[in-house]
């Protein structure tokens, strides 16, 4: 299996929005990184619309030629109907509290079942792909299924952290997640400080592994080798064999 690599844009929006204006371009970020080898765009709105904001979402979706991603909480009204609105291939449903510095945690979608199944629901609807972040817990991953989501995002900031010090015991409950959210049907993203020394490790581990989101290492990389140079080395390190 071929493991696509969705690049976040958020970083770009972030460096735009710090001086007003429109550079770096967004929009045209998002189509080079399409023409540098991205298999996706992937952007997390906010409420606060701190980097990403919500008309360069609506701008984006027609000039997209790969898949494109939405991440945020369905929680806001706003952007239930942001994603409703602009219909992506894929939303990534993140329980981010209101003016969250970045993702930290996963949906224990055991105690938010009923409310996942509900939205999820709304998306489906729409004929919009829908995928849940989770930690690698497999209680966690078997319940998704119970949702009707299509996929689940593994919050991999464990994963990132512990690679350094012990990389066979930080893949381990990614694994046994991963296998549990496979046999119930689930396919399987991951994203969240994976960078272009741990991704390789992991995709090798994740055998099933469909979809990686990456923005800030890739964005940070890219000052230093380039936009499309950066794009190849992680489609590279996605390269397992």
């Amino acid at each position: 299996m071929t493991t696509k690599l969705s690049v976040n844009i958020n970083k770009i929006a972030t460096l735009r929005n710090s001086r007003g204006g429109n550079n770096p371009n967004v929009l045209q970020a998002a189509i080079d990184c399409q023409l540098f080898g991205a298999d996706g765009i992937t952007v997390h709105p906010r409420p606060d619309e701190r980097h990403i904001r919500y008309s360069d979402v609506r701008e984006i979706m027609p000039i997209i030629t790969t898949e494109f991603n939405i991440e945020g909480n369905p929680l806001e009204d706003k952007f239930v109907q942001l994603v409703l609105d602009v219909k992506p291939h894929q939303v990534t449903l993140v329980p981010d509290a209101l003016n969250q510095l970045t993702s930290n945690h996963g949906w224990d979608t055991i105690k938010e079942a009923k409310y996942l199944r509900d939205i999820v629901a709304v998306f489906k609807t729409a004929g919009i792909r829908v995928s849940i972040f989770i930690d690698p817990v497999v209680a966690f991953a078997q319940a998704a299924a119970d949702t009707g989501a299509d996929r689940v995002e593994l919050y991999t900031e464990s994963y990132a952290q512990h690679y350094i010090n012990d990389r066979t015991t930080a893949i381990k409950e990614y694994v046994l997640a991963a296998e549990a959210a496979v046999v119930r049907g689930l396919g399987l993203n991951a994203g969240h400080d994976l960078d272009r020394n741990n991704l390789n490790f992991f995709a090798k581990n994740i055998t099933q592994l469909q979809e990686v989101s990456i923005g800030h290492a890739l964005i940070a990389d890219a000052l230093y080798y380039g936009l499309e140079n950066s794009i190849q080395l992680y489609k590279r390190a996605l390269s397992v064999y």
